[in-house]
């Protein structure tokens, strides 16, 4: 009984820290990051300021534990789709895609900005860097993907060309811009 008890209390906070995380979101969204205050933070989750100061010490504190929350997200789908089936060369063009479509869809606001400095970030690059360096390892061991630079570089290089997708007008230009990419890692023949 007691584990059950614990379980369920667990969950509701959670459910409460990601209602306070996901109304600070919107308010950043829709006011600016500027004016979000505490109070409107409570409201909008629908909690007292007292319980809102339990879980956060202030606004900033919400919206980079929001942002860890959305990259943890981020990384996990993008592990889902290199563990699909299908082979190393697959498995990267959608790897890439993937996260050409993410930088597609979270950019350019002044709520990302701000948190885009931050060291979580910092610390989801190098795992997306290291994802991307071992499937272009294993695509360059079958011969796939071009072994004349070191997998590293290459994941690098990846990464850079596709933060590009952060301006692209449409998702066609987006799927373009994978394969422009996924063109410079080929092997030349």
């Amino acid at each position: 009984m007691p584990k059950l008890w614990n379980e369920t209390i667990e969950a509701h906070r959670r459910d409460v820290r990601d209602a306070i995380m996901d109304a600070s979101a919107t308010l950043a969204t829709e006011l600016g990051l500027a004016a979000v205050t505490m109070s409107q933070i409570a409201e909008q989750s629908g909690i007292g300021r007292a319980t809102l100061y339990k879980y956060f010490s202030d606004v900033e504190a919400i919206l980079v534990a929001w942002h860890e929350r959305q990259i943890a997200r981020h990384l996990e789908h993008l592990v889902e789709i290199r563990d699909q089936a299908g082979d190393a060369a697959e498995r990267l063009q959608a790897v890439l895609e993937a996260y050409a479509f993410i930088t597609y869809e979270h950019h350019g606001t002044e709520l990302a900005g701000f948190l885009h400095q931050r060291e979580h970030v910092a610390r989801a690059q190098k795992h997306l860097r290291n994802l991307i360096r071992e499937l272009l390892t294993e695509a360059a061991a079958r011969g796939g993907v071009r072994s004349d630079v070191a997998p590293g570089e290459l994941a690098s290089y990846c990464l850079h060309a596709l933060a590009a997708a952060n301006s692209l007008s449409s998702k066609s230009a987006v799927r373009r811009l994978v394969q422009v990419t996924l063109a410079g890692l080929r092997t030349r023949r």
